[in-house]
């Protein structure tokens, strides 16, 4: 088996079973601007991201053969005289006060390898945040799942006994940074300025394979608090809640026509649960919701024009209250000019 080199796809493949459409992959460069993610060659097609996971999960736009070889990039490249520039800017930035070399020294940056491992671990000596369940059995060709591994499954006996000739894992333990050109991870300084060299980036932390995570279920779970805003329209309400590294997987959010359900998990114990009565009844076919990388974004469907004076029922009279759309008010505003009142409130003007 070998390993498709091409940008989006990097499955391995059979030589004698490679057709004209076995890869999906993509023929431009990575463009990250302001913190979005995306392809040059699927900008219009597939939308920037905020997560470079969900980046790296962005289909392939164009199909042909697997290939070993170097891929050809699209996307243009600057010139020697700005490389030269942003290499050393770079440099500058990735330089320490707190590092061990000698003050007014630079630490270059280069695109070989790091220093390999050596030929024996002491695999007893290594304790992990998530650890492999041994227990369960693995399809061969599982990747590891742990960031900047890609190391695929064969055996037990090589990668998940202690003395297996590939059971050291080599990966990052945080997430990958992109600033002013310079591509890494949060964990190490090493700092590069092609993707293709961030990929190649070796791992800085040494462990053991993650293939399958064990269950967590012995652990105890802590309830999480997160802050809620909203503002609304005269067809929609839309809620903004405030959380970071969220479960995607295991996170959802259940409408009612006078309910809504929150059941956010994130990595690790936590987890945020509440529902809410709502002010007025929405369409739970037509309500939806989206998970971004720092907050969930909730859009509920009215089903009548009139307007919330809250985001939740009350549980006493509130007196004679009317909520419109104005320009005032921290919350339950989008800045309109004219004011916009439902049927039982223009009776009252």
């Amino acid at each position: 088996m070998v390993r498709c080199t091409r940008k989006g796809c990097g499955q391995d493949y059979d030589p004698a079973m490679n057709s004209d459409t076995s890869c999906s992959f993509h023929s431009g460069g990575p463009v990250f601007h302001e913190g979005l993610k995306s392809w040059s060659c699927c900008e219009d097609v597939n939308r920037p991201v905020l997560d470079f996971d969900d980046f790296m999960k962005i289909p392939g736009c164009s199909q042909g053969p697997h290939t070993d070889s170097a891929p050809v990039i699209e996307a243009p490249r600057p010139s020697q005289a700005q490389t030269s520039k942003n290499l050393q800017r770079v440099e500058e930035n990735v330089t320490s006060p707190t590092s061990s070399a000698v003050p007014g020294t630079q630490t270059p940056l280069r695109s070989g390898s790091m220093t390999p491992l050596p030929a024996k671990v002491d695999m007893s000596s290594l304790v992990d945040a998530d650890e492999d369940d041994l227990e369960t059995p693995v399809p061969t060709g599982t990747k590891c799942r742990r960031k900047g591994c890609e190391v695929a499954y064969v055996s037990d006996e090589i990668h998940r006994r202690p003395d297996g000739e590939g059971a050291v894992c080599t990966y990052h333990t945080m997430p990958p940074i992109f600033r002013e050109g310079s591509k890494g991870y949060l964990c190490c300084k090493r700092r590069v300025l092609e993707f293709d060299e961030f990929l190649k980036i070796e791992g800085c932390t040494k462990g053991r394979h993650l293939f399958v995570p064990k269950s967590k279920c012995d652990t105890k779970e802590e309830l999480a608090d997160c802050r809620i805003d909203h503002y609304q329209t005269p067809s929609e309400v839309h809620v903004s809640v405030f959380a970071k590294q969220v479960d995607k997987q295991r996170s959802a959010i259940k409408f009612e026509e006078a309910k809504v359900h929150f059941d956010v998990y994130f990595q690790g114990s936590k987890r945020f649960r509440k529902s809410m009565d709502l002010f007025g009844p929405i369409n739970p076919d037509t309500s939806t919701f989206t998970i971004y990388g720092t907050k969930i974004e909730v859009i509920m469907k009215k089903t009548d024009g009139r307007s919330w004076t809250i985001l939740e029922k009350p549980t006493r009279d509130l007196g004679n209250i009317s909520l419109t759309f104005g320009v005032g008010g921290r919350t339950g505003t989008i800045g309109a000019k004219e004011i916009v009142l439902d049927a039982v409130n223009q009776s009252r003007t």
